[in-house]
């Protein structure tokens, strides 16, 4: 090998040496959310505007917030819980499952009265309203009421109102929020109780009317980082879902951002 061959061998091993010492590019990092239900279709979409930031993808993960609490206290792996209320947050940090310093506060919601679209049903919540005589031998869908938020929410305001003795043996109960609506959706029941967000989002059914916020406890969903999360960026999605651009879905799907941020 000539001396002009060496020298051109020689720097070509430079370069191939320094290649494969430079650093690569960090891999954008995948997340895993339990969250309600009731936040499937706008986290799908604030999932999409953070993986467009230049973010990983977020794996959803849908269920009644009393399901994914007790998913969680068995040890399913998740970054992030998002609960429909407050009770379920309150179980997983009492079972020291929070990340400290993690948890806030991010969105309110209202619950409705709803029908399928076609139906010529009309009525007025107040209390002693006649929601058992407009069912007759029909049945009112509910989220879970012992255990999901939804539901939780529905009862307390039918007992508040004075009815929910009278109903309470007409109640088809679902095993989370988006099940109720389903049932109403496909007018296999007549009448339901869902968040505002729900009903919104389903063009196959009609707001009946609104529940006084006075009829039921607030409506708050919280939010935190699990103290088994391994990714780094766990607290930064968290922070996005109070960002500019999650605000702006939440509000459009009816959400009442609590903690937004600028």
């Amino acid at each position: 090998m000539n001396f002009h061959a060496i020298k051109h061998f020689a720097r070509h091993a430079l370069i191939l040496g320094a290649l494969a010492l430079a650093p690569l590019p960090a891999a954008a990092e995948n997340l895993t959310v339990f969250a309600a239900a009731s936040l499937k279709d706008v986290l799908g979409s604030i999932a999409g505007e953070w993986k467009a930031a230049g973010h990983g993808e977020v794996t959803l993960s849908f269920a009644g917030s009393s399901a994914l609490a007790k998913q969680i206290e068995q040890g399913a792996p998740a970054d992030i819980f998002l609960s429909a209320d407050l009770q379920w947050m309150d179980y997983i940090e009492k079972a020291g499952l929070l990340a400290d310093g993690t948890r806030v506060n991010l969105l309110g919601n209202s619950i409705v009265l709803i029908a399928p679209k076609d139906s010529t049903t009309e009525l007025k919540i107040a209390d002693g309203f006649a929601l058992v005589d407009v069912l007759g031998n029909e049945k009112l869908a509910m989220a879970n009421t012992d255990a999901v938020p939804a539901g939780v929410y529905g009862k307390a305001a039918l007992t508040s109102l004075g009815v929910w003795d009278k109903v309470k043996d007409k109640v088809a109960q679902a095993e989370n929020v988006r099940a109720a609506l389903l049932l109403v959706s496909r007018a296999e029941a007549p009448l339901g109780i869902v968040y505002e967000t729900d009903a919104k989002a389903d063009p196959s059914v009609k707001i009946l009317d609104r529940f006084p916020e006075s009829s039921h406890p607030p409506i708050v969903y919280p939010g935190a980082v699990l103290k088994e999360s391994k990714s780094a960026e766990a607290k930064e999605f968290l922070a996005f879902l109070s960002g500019p651009k999650a605000v702006e879905i939440f509000k459009a799907a009816g959400f009442t951002p609590l903690a937004a941020t600028n």
